[in-house]
């Protein structure tokens, strides 16, 4: 059966980029670091040409392709987050050295964009209410860093405290 891992690119910084993020969730390990064998754009002989990495569960791989690519927002790595503990702890660990962004989203030090939701979100963006959808939304946009209890009163129609 065929798996999908997405492989990652980066200029000389795969394995540095593979360490940190799997040192921020559970069920994260690198699996195996593989050298370049032969002279390439992206390393010579000896230097790290990949690393194959589990990260929460799922399969990666980041590989030091050179200068030619860089990342975008156009593809994030969504992170859903039990609690607002773990969107905090999260956020700060991907904002060293990174950029916030709105919504959730953050660029991490390595340019790879980031989704750090709290999985209640997905709950309340799903409610028959169209109201409280609205309101939910009407909040989220006005925040960077999401804020789990704004949301939830937004979602009540209660003010925030």
């Amino acid at each position: 059966m065929s798996r999908i891992a997405p492989c990652l690119w980066f200029d000389g910084k795969a394995e540095e980029a593979a360490r940190f993020y799997v040192s921020l969730l559970p069920d994260s390990r690198i699996d195996a670091v593989t050298p370049y064998s032969v002279e390439l754009p992206g390393g010579s002989p000896g230097d790290v040409m990949s690393v194959e990495f589990t990260l929460a569960g799922s399969s990666y791989i980041a590989l030091n392709g050179g200068p030619g690519f860089s990342f975008t927002p156009a593809l994030s790595l969504f992170v859903h987050c039990a609690d607002q503990a773990e969107v905090d702890r999260l956020w700060e660990a991907l904002l060293d050295g990174g950029t916030p962004q709105q919504c959730g989203w953050v660029t991490d030090r390595y340019g790879v964009s980031w989704q750090v939701v709290p999985t209640a979100l997905g709950r309340m963006l799903k409610d028959e209410d169209p109201a409280r959808v609205r309101r939910v939304m009407e909040a989220m946009l006005r925040m960077v860093k999401l804020d789990l209890g704004a949301l939830e009163h937004a979602y009540r129609g209660s003010a925030a405290a």
